[in-house]
């Protein structure tokens, strides 16, 4: 994943609002209208979020008609988990050789 990618996923999903509508679609396909009468917010405010997610790849647009639906594309939430495996797996490994090295130092 490249950073901008990254960058764009984790900002996305900063926003509780983002995530509630992203999970909100998981379940299958809406408009913003249909969002906007399920949440707390205006459409014209589901519209940005839709907007903001869609430009980070998790949402796909759907035209029906005159409607637009949006669907959840799971593949870079799929290179975020990995991209956070990776780090955490570099942090396990850093741990391991600093616990190693603590552990091989004669105590006084």
């Amino acid at each position: 994943m490249s950073s901008d990618a990254a960058d764009a996923v984790f900002d996305a999903l900063a926003d509780p609002m983002r995530r509630q509508l992203l999970a909100r679609l998981s379940a299958h396909p809406a408009s913003a209208t249909e969002l906007a009468g399920e949440l707390p917010i205006s459409r014209q405010a589901v519209a940005k979020h839709l907007t903001l997610l869609s430009g980070a790849g998790l949402l796909q647009r759907e035209r029906a008609g005159r409607d637009v639906r949006y669907r959840v594309t799971p593949a870079p939430l799929s290179d975020a988990v990995d991209w956070i495996s990776e780090v955490g797996g570099q942090w396990d490994a850093r741990l391991a050789r600093l616990s190693a090295a603590l552990g091989s130092r004669p105590r006084h």
